[in-house]
């Protein structure tokens, strides 16, 4: 052979380069085993169990997810893709509980905290895309407890009742749980052939409520002004005569749940970014992206709700006091300004948002789960994922868990709306809060390992500021709450028991785990020494590589201009030019 190199013998090969090279050997090098009586045992393949094709497929431990999802798509679900039954519920029961200017200040407080628990999560999800994102960042920067604890409490946060609800104002005859189906059963259809289409549907779903909400906001601002002609609009008398705050501090603090749960599914794109095509350049445009919809989707929203709907309105939809839902905000707004035969076309609109929920709800449910099983904090069949790098056993749990919608018939949709409500709202609050001290943990660890912050895809400004920002913001609202719950009058043990509902699955799920870990694991050590925190699994790019690696993307993008420009292609790159300094 050329080279001096001698050739290996069939026999010292443990396969086959390909079939024709073992036909072309000789008889005689082959070595003949002895062929068993029971032959067909050998030569059939093991049959699949038949439970195992019913249920899950071909899916097994061995498959991953798939990068398929765009960085157009990562955006637009950071932009609109959890605007949903939040924004067009309980807006309206905040500002009826506290006043429209309350209901304000309300939503921008915890539109701070939540941009900065954005920012804080992006940094590190950008550097490690994984699926379960802050429940794994949760094991690897801070305990195992902590990610344990992460992840079922994010897992519990459901949207489905809510959407029931709001499908009630549509067509009363149809109850609950009859919509549950409708909705449930294309979204989760949907899930199962790809994660691509999931990313294709979020996205056209989230530019429909997005289109949405800024028509709302035009008509409703140009309505409150006087420039509908026929249909004279409030003005400011909703914020005057002492109305603008109503019940005092107690009733302020109340509408903190409301607020958590209509910003609930922020971090959602962290959790996209596992199944992202290039992370590192994606996560960072979607986490900037999340300032514009804080500002438009949420705090313009709830102005223009609270200057035309005063707070005493019955059309408000009050779920902490009334189990009967009227209507949406959005629906009213525009048929006081002389739209009411868009009305149907509105709630139209607002079915979308609440397929675009659930889709949400059942994706990072699904991909938490997922996440939860391969770290072996979830049973393992909720790993198994198919060839199409779709976990179907873990869609499959949160398709089961989704009808707990059916308990709607029971007690009634606003009962069951308002505790869950506050089970979410209060789970929020936790898992963001939480988010921060991992943020310093991780910022910790990098240091303490003499790692560049340049390596850093996206570096989160002003640190520490946001993630210890994030941790006072969080325990202050949990004390207003509790607050609240307690000085409400006529005094309840049930509103005490719904604001720390979430706080007592929250303290179960921590020091359950970190029993399990010190008695039956035998673990003495707690926390994650900071030289011994994992910052390389799942990494973008290694150790030093992330200063060259942009440098080399820089030259592809200017060499990309320059040939553009070369074809005559100028708009084109100046179109691209101003999208890059934009996002």
């Amino acid at each position: 052979m050329a080279g001096g190199v001698p050739a290996a013998s069939p026999s010292a090969s443990s396969s086959w380069t390909s079939a024709v090279d073992a036909k072309e050997l000789p008889d005689s090098s082959l070595e003949k085993a002895p062929i068993p009586a029971d032959t067909e045992s050998v030569l059939e393949p093991p049959k699949t169990p038949m439970w195992k094709r019913v249920l899950v497929g071909n899916a097994t431990a061995q498959n991953e997810t798939k990068r398929a999802m765009k960085s157009r798509h990562l955006t637009m679900i950071a932009i609109g893709g959890t605007i949903g039954t939040g924004i067009f519920l309980s807006a309206g029961s905040a500002i009826a509980t506290a006043g429209p200017a309350s209901a304000l200040i309300s939503y921008f407080i915890v539109g701070i905290f939540c941009y900065a628990v954005v920012i804080s999560l992006g940094e590190m999800a950008a550097y490690i895309p994984v699926s379960g994102t802050f429940a794994v960042f949760g094991t690897r920067f801070f305990s195992p407890a902590l990610g344990f604890t992460l992840g079922w409490n994010y897992w519990l946060q459901c949207e489905l009742t809510a959407a029931a609800v709001i499908l009630q104002y549509w067509d009363p005859r149809i109850t609950g749980w009859q919509w549950a189906l409708i909705i449930v059963t294309p979204i989760f259809a949907m899930q199962l052939i790809h994660v691509r289409v999931y990313g294709e549907s979020e996205y056209w779903f989230a530019m429909i409520k997005v289109l949405m909400i800024i028509v709302f906001i035009f008509v409703g601002l140009i309505y409150n002004w006087g420039g509908v002609h026929g249909h004279p609009g409030p003005g400011l008398a909703n914020f005057s005569n002492g109305q603008a705050f109503v019940g005092g501090f107690s009733a302020f603090a109340q509408t903190f749940v409301f607020a958590f749960y209509s910003y609930g599914g922020v971090e959602l794109v962290s959790l996209a970014a596992g199944e992202s095509a290039s992370p590192h350049k994606s996560v960072p445009r979607a986490i900037r992206a999340t300032f514009f919809r804080i500002v438009v989707f949420y705090i313009l929203t709830i102005l223009t709700i609270g200057l035309n709907i005063n707070y005493q309105d019955p059309t408000l939809l009050s779920a902490a006091f009334d189990s009967n839902v009227t209507a949406s905000p959005l629906t009213v707004v525009f048929q006081r300004a002389g739209f009411g035969a868009a009305a149907h076309v509105i709630n139209a609109v607002l079915l979308t948002a609440v397929l675009s929920a659930t889709n949400s709800c059942f994706y990072a449910s699904s991909r938490m789960l997922l996440s939860m099983a391969r770290a072996g904090h979830a049973p393992r069949i909720f790993g198994w994922v198919n060839r199409r790098g779709v976990p179907v056993p873990a869609l499959l749990l949160s398709l089961a868990v989704s009808f707990v919608t059916f308990l709607t018939t029971i007690w009634g949709e606003g009962v069951v709306f308002t505790w869950l409500l506050d089970l979410t709202g209060m789970s929020s609050l936790l898992v963001w809060g939480t988010i921060g001290v991992i943020s310093i943990r991780f910022r910790r660890a990098w240091e303490a390992q003499g790692r560049a912050l340049e390596d850093l895809p996206y570096r989160q400004p002003l640190y520490p500021v946001l993630p210890v920002a994030t941790v006072i913001l969080a325990v202050l609202m949990f004390a207003a709450q509790g607050y609240s719950a307690v000085v409400e009058t006529p005094f309840s043990p049930q509103n005490i028991v719904a604001t720390y509902i979430g706080l007592a699955v929250y303290v179960l799920c921590y020091v359950g785990y970190w029993v399990y870990e010190r008695f039956y694991l035998g673990q003495r050590t707690h926390l994650v020494p900071l030289m011994e925190v994992d910052l390389d699994s799942d990494a973008v790019w290694r150790k030093g590589e992330g200063v060259e690696m942009r440098e080399k993307e820089a030259e592809e993008r200017a060499q990309r201009d320059m040939d553009d420009i070369a074809q005559g292609k100028r708009t084109k790159v100046l179109l691209r030019r101003v999208g890059r300094y934009v996002t």
